[in-house]
């Protein structure tokens, strides 16, 4: 089975290196032209130097709702996947020491720039009668966090309620709205300075509470992606998919 996602426009934010670079090459792969956008002008240097063809890149802030608008202004973004999120490079501490900026720039970065491009593309979604939307939760959008940052497994819960409402406010017009939800992965400084601060008997203990034995890859996500992206999920909608090689997310 091939998915197809031929001449389509696919917009990926977080677009410049892990989760985000291996939708990108999914997507591309599967024929779409791809715009990818990332706050990281060099990553996306890089993805554009593996991807010569059908991929045009923007750097930019995705929680400025100007320069988001005028990213989407003329373009006929018919798959938005939003992969743009995570940590922020904060380390988990006392809920009592927790900054309103150390909340804000987490919960900004994982939701309110979902929903920056998600009022942009609608529009063009309802004109057609058909779009995706796929978000990147997590897990911990479906219970605690193993990173122990409150902001974050918060921005995931709520990400995951932006998902489910809108598929039941879009679906009308022919619009899915789904969510991937990925276990643990080393995808990231932030992701691999987790890991490395277990033990080796922690990292033991946590592969073995995998049914499938080993972490999940960019790759293994990427290709949820495609399959909600494409023709076949049609009659998919505000349903979170975890991706963690095990029953539990």
């Amino acid at each position: 089975m091939r998915l197809d996602l031929t001449d389509r426009l696919v917009l990926v934010a977080g677009a410049a290196r892990g989760i985000g670079a291996a939708i990108v090459a999914e997507c591309l792969e599967a024929g779409a032209r791809v715009l990818a956008v990332d706050i990281d002008p060099e990553g996306l240097d890089a993805l554009a130097a593996r991807h010569p063809e059908r991929l045009e890149t923007a750097a930019l802030d995705l929680t400025d709702p100007t320069a988001v608008a005028e990213l989407c202004e003329g373009r006929a973004v018919e798959v938005l996947i939003h992969a743009a999120g995570g940590v922020r490079g904060q380390r988990p501490k006392p809920i009592e020491d927790v900054s309103d900026a150390d909340w804000s720039a987490i919960y900004d970065a994982n939701v309110t720039a979902a929903l920056n491009l998600v009022r942009l593309v609608v529009p063009g979604m309802k004109a057609r009668e058909r779009g995706r939307i796929i978000t990147i939760s997590s897990g911990a959008g479906l219970k605690p966090s193993l990173t122990g940052i409150q902001a974050y497994c918060s921005a995931k819960h709520a990400l995951v309620g932006l998902t489910r409402q809108l598929a039941l406010e879009l679906g009308r017009f022919g619009i899915t709205v789904n969510s991937v939800a990925p276990g643990f992965l080393r995808t990231s400084p932030d992701y691999e300075r987790q890991w490395q601060g277990y033990s080796p008997e922690g990292q033991t203990r946590m592969l073995e509470g995998i049914a499938m034995r080993r972490l999940g890859k960019p790759e293994d996500i990427a290709a949820a992606c495609l399959f909600l992206a494409s023709d076949r999920a049609g009659f998919i909608t505000g349903q979170v998919l975890p991706v963690s090689g095990h029953p539990f997310p």
